[in-house]
């Protein structure tokens, strides 16, 4: 089980990154609320991580601490809620509003994020539930060994960050259409990728 890396950055395109440590490079899948927190290129970076082994697959999921880690654990435990979905919700929303919108039944916003039907929003509430009852929020959720909350602008390209961040949208499980649509309602060129993903995810809730 891969549990932790600790290494350089050396690239980030949305939902993927590459972290290399010890000479290997790790391609790691991370939510964005996680790539938000993420320090720029070829700097340090320490990376929680979930490990799924598949028959087609090996997988690794990524998360700037290890509240959002223990989240998305939860989560994939729930019937029909694999980790592409898991991936999913902490892109569209923090560790700590989901836990809000379970403890306040607020199915209205969890059928917002991309790949969640009535049903499977209505099991998420019931289920996590009894999971999250002991939940902290508000705790170090937002703070973790080796992160900085950094969302400088990085791409001087904007036609680089507006297709970027459109091809993130998409790989979180959005249609192309809705993804054109977020982004274009919240386009400015003065943006990063990573910025005006954060804003169309905002708008979509």
């Amino acid at each position: 089980m891969i549990g932790r890396l600790r290494g350089v950055l050396l690239e980030k395109t949305a939902p993927e990154v590459l972290i290399e440590c010890g000479g290997i490079g790790y391609e790691v899948t991370m939510p964005m609320t996680s790539i938000y927190a993420l320090p720029e290129l070829n700097e340090e970076a320490i990376i929680y991580t979930h490990f799924v082994v598949r028959e087609d697959a090996q997988l690794l999921y990524g998360f700037a601490n290890k509240v959002e880690r223990k989240l998305f654990r939860l989560v994939i435990k729930v019937n029909g809620v694999g980790p592409k979905l898991g991936l999913a919700i902490l892109s569209s929303m923090s560790a700590d509003q989901f836990v809000s919108c379970v403890n306040h039944d607020d199915l209205t916003t969890i059928v917002k994020i991309p790949g969640v039907g009535k049903k499977t929003a209505e099991r998420l509430l019931i289920e996590m539930r009894d999971r999250l009852k002991d939940w902290q929020t508000g705790g170090d959720a937002s703070s973790s060994e080796g992160f900085t909350l950094n969302v400088q602008q990085t791409d001087n390209y904007v036609s680089n960050a507006k297709g970027d961040a459109t091809n993130a949208l998409v790989s979180l499980g959005y249609s192309q259409q809705q993804a054109d649509k977020a982004i274009k309602s919240i386009f400015s060129a003065d943006k990063s990728s990573e910025d005006l993903i954060r804003d169309a995810l905002k708008a979509m809730l």
